[in-house]
């Protein structure tokens, strides 16, 4: 995640850097570090961010589930975590997804391929 994107979603959920802080269990320094630039915004930290935002939608009961969108056949759907745990709108929290046809293994090659994804970019 960059700077920018970390500074827009705290300010999209409607948090100051101090409570930020304090709800992803950090201090106030890491988040100024993060927002400057100065560190690396750490997997965990993005993972929460943008599950903080998620909850934050009035109208996440109407979003669409991510093989609905991506018209995943059933083979497909029934080997992926998403559809297992019956979390299609929260597909880019789970590792493991299949998406782009292939299982994701680690958190920073998945958000490279859902930050251009239609499923979290309705978050966005």
């Amino acid at each position: 995640m960059e700077r920018q994107k970390f500074v827009e979603v705290r300010a999209k959920i409607g948090k100051t850097q101090k409570q930020i802080a304090e709800l992803l269990g950090l201090s106030l320094k890491a988040i100024h570090s993060y927002e400057q630039g100065w560190r690396k915004i750490p997997a965990h930290v993005e993972r929460q961010i943008f599950f903080l935002l998620s909850r934050k939608r009035d109208d996440v009961k109407k979003l669409k589930n991510c093989w609905t969108i991506k018209k995943c056949p059933k083979k497909r759907r029934e080997l992926c975590p998403a559809w297992e745990f019956q979390a299609g709108k929260l597909c880019w929290f789970i590792n493991g997804t299949i998406c782009e046809c292939q299982s994701m293994k680690n958190w920073e090659e998945k958000m490279v391929i859902c930050q251009r994804c239609e499923v979290l970019a309705e978050l966005l």
